[in-house]
């Protein structure tokens, strides 16, 4: 099973298991919303995906469309599970562990109206009054990672969520603390690949282009 170690800025580590260098874990971000085609934080708010996230989640097909997932899991919230529907992808299971960071005070408010009243404020450094803290976040993004590591051995693994917890997701898998999101930049329905090589967890490809979009 995979274990945690310390490690600097971050309280722990995530460390898969021992990995063959061809395993394949899939991050889906859904498509686009309202609110996200506005920079607005959406995390708890349940909005439906816009005609142009449609077309995205369509997008996807031709990405998953020859994998035979071992595991596909998603957010309950509506969007993702449209984006799986529309790339042709059956749920195994439906986990509120996928859902995205809970913004507390700062759902629907974007980030430049934020700075308006917190000039230096940043997601990732600073947190959300009322919302999840940094190390409840890390937690669920390795337990996230722990199931699927688990799965792994028999065939690849889908992820359907969102766009900050999936950068999360991305950062834990290379060790790095939940802050290492910051510099994984990921656009809606944009495929990213998580891997091994010679056993070590790495990025195989991020925030690739969706040409449904």
């Amino acid at each position: 099973m995979p274990t945690t170690e310390a490690g600097p800025g971050s309280g722990s580590a995530f460390v898969a298991p021992e990995l063959s260098d061809d395993v394949q874990l899939w991050l889906l971000r859904h498509g686009e919303t309202e609110w996200s085609a506005a920079g607005r934080h959406t995390s708890r708010t349940d909005l439906p995906l816009t005609e142009a996230g449609e077309r995205q989640a369509r997008g996807l097909h031709a990405f998953v469309a020859d994998l035979r997932p071992a595991l596909v899991l998603s957010s309950p919230r509506r969007r993702a599970l449209d984006t799986a529907r529309l790339a042709g992808l059956e749920v195994t299971e439906v986990t509120d562990d996928l859902a995205e960071w809970d913004y507390g005070e700062y759902e629907g408010r974007s980030t430049v109206e934020i700075k308006h009243d917190d000039p230096g404020w940043s997601l990732w450094t600073h947190g959300v009054p009322g919302g999840e803290t940094e190390a409840q976040v890390r937690d669920r993004a390795d337990l996230v990672l722990a199931r699927a590591a688990a799965a792994l051995p028999d065939g690849p693994v889908v992820l359907i969520g969102h766009g900050h917890f999936s950068r999360v997701l991305g950062a834990r898998w290379i060790g790095l603390p939940v802050g290492g999101g910051a510099h994984l930049l990921l656009g809606t329905a944009a495929p990213s690949v998580l891997g091994a090589q010679y056993g070590v967890p790495v990025i195989v490809r991020w925030n690739l282009p969706n040409q449904g979009a």
